[in-house]
């Protein structure tokens, strides 16, 4: 199955939870690819002894699996583009949608 999850907080328990997730899911062996949007976009920047967002996303991205951010958001933020991520369009998350079977947001 393929499975787009779109992450537009930044509280830290939700993205960690968006990131457990996806995880988890890859686990299952489904594809997952994940567009972050809006607060979504300061991913980097969230983390908190209780919920550690920085290990949630190294192992998502150690599988290889797409990471998207929203490039108006990051502009809009006055945020430098990381290495983390593909910066995006409203299109690609469109065809991520498109491509999806089931969609999560968080």
């Amino acid at each position: 199955m393929n499975v787009g999850i779109v992450v537009y907080s930044n509280d830290p328990e939700t993205v960690w939870n968006a990131f457990r997730f996806g995880n988890f899911t890859l686990a299952m062996g489904d594809k997952v690819k994940m567009f972050l949007i809006g607060k979504g976009v300061e991913v980097e920047s969230v983390n908190t002894e209780k919920f550690n967002v920085p290990e949630q996303l190294k192992t998502f991205l150690s599988t290889g699996s797409g990471l998207f951010a929203c490039g108006t958001c990051l502009e809009l933020r006055k945020m430098k583009p990381s290495n983390i991520y593909k910066v995006s369009t409203l299109k690609d998350l469109y065809e991520i949608m498109k491509e999806s079977d089931k969609i999560v947001t968080f």
